[in-house]
C-alpha cells in the first residue's frame, strides 16, 4: 500500500497472463533480476493478482533499523548470500512454502551479468525448494525496469516516464524429477528448465533472439558480488 501510488508514478505496467499465479496455497515464483527495483516491481504484479509476496532478501537490509523492521514484519526471509549459513534461507523458504505462502526467488541469485542483460546461468534454490515441497514453480519474465534503474545505478531516470512489461509463464515440470536423489545433476537439469523457461519469457518480451549460450560469470571471472563495473569492487 505505501509502494504503489509511487510506483504508479513512476512506471505504467502491463501485466501478461497473471492468472496464472496460482491463487492459493504454497507456491514458488521465479523471476529474471535485472535492477535493484525488481522486488518492488515483481511485489506490485503479485499483489496485483491477490496474492503477498514473501522474498529471499539479502540479509544486509535487515541491518538497517527501519527497512529491517518493515523486512522482518512483512515476513521476508534473511539470506546470507555466499555463506555456510545460507542453508537456513531454504529452511524458511520451505517452511513459508509449506504454510501456503507465495515465494518469490531471483534464481541468478544477483543482478544479471549477461552484457546484454540475459538471464545468465542460475542457482539452485528455487528448485530445491520447489522439488522438497512439490509445490507450483512459475517462471516470470520482465523487462523494462532497467531503464527506470539501470544496474548499479544510484538514480532513478524519471522521465520519460517508463514503461514496464511482466509476462508470467506455464508452470516448470519437474514431476520426471521429484522421486530422483537430489543430485548435483539433477538440480542443474531443473535449474535450466527454469532459466530457460525465463530466457524464452524475456525474448518475446523484447522481441529479440537470445544468445545461443547461456553467459556464466564463474567462467568469465566476474564477480557475483558488487559492481562488476567498478575497479574496487573488483
Amino acid at each position: 500500500m505505501l509502494l504503489r501510488p509511487i510506483l504508479t508514478l513512476t512506471c505504467s505496467r502491463t501485466w501478461i497472463d497473471g492468472e496464472k499465479i496460482p491463487a492459493s496455497g504454497g507456491c514458488v515464483l521465479a523471476v529474471n533480476h535485472i535492477s535493484h527495483l525488481d522486488p518492488f516491481m515483481s511485489a506490485h504484479l503479485v499483489y496485483d493478482h491477490g496474492r503477498l509476496p514473501r522474498y529471499l532478501a539479502k540479509a544486509e537490509l535487515f541491518g538497517y533499523r527501519w527497512l529491517g523492521a518493515i523486512l522482518t514484519s512483512a515476513g521476508q526471509i534473511p539470506v546470507q548470500r555466499l555463506s555456510p549459513n545460507a542453508s537456513g534461507a531454504f529452511d524458511a523458504a520451505v517452511a513459508a512454502v509449506r504454510r501456503g505462502e507465495c515465494v518469490v526467488v531471483y534464481p541468478e541469485g544477483t543482478l544479471t551479468r549477461d552484457p546484454g542483460l540475459w538471464p545468465m546461468t542460475g542457482r539452485t534454490g528455487a528448485v530445491r525448494i520447489a522439488l522438497e515441497t512439490g509445490c507450483p514453480l512459475i517462471p516470470i519474465g520482465q523487462w523494462g525496469v532497467q531503464e527506470l534503474l539501470p544496474p548499479y545505478s544510484k538514480w532513478p531516470r524519471l522521465f520519460p516516464r517508463k514503461h514496464l512489461v511482466m509476462k508470467v509463464g506455464d508452470l516448470v515440470d519437474l514431476a520426471d524429477l521429484a522421486a530422483l536423489p537430489r543430485t548435483g545433476e539433477v538440480l542443474a537439469t531443473a535449474t535450466e528448465r527454469v532459466m530457460g523457461a525465463l530466457t524464452e519469457l524475456v525474448a518475446e518480451l523484447r522481441g529479440e533472439t537470445p544468445p545461443a549460450e547461456r553467459f556464466d560469470p564463474r567462467k568469465a571471472g566476474v564477480r557475483l558480488t558488487g559492481d562488476p563495473n567498478r575497479l574496487e569492487d573488483r
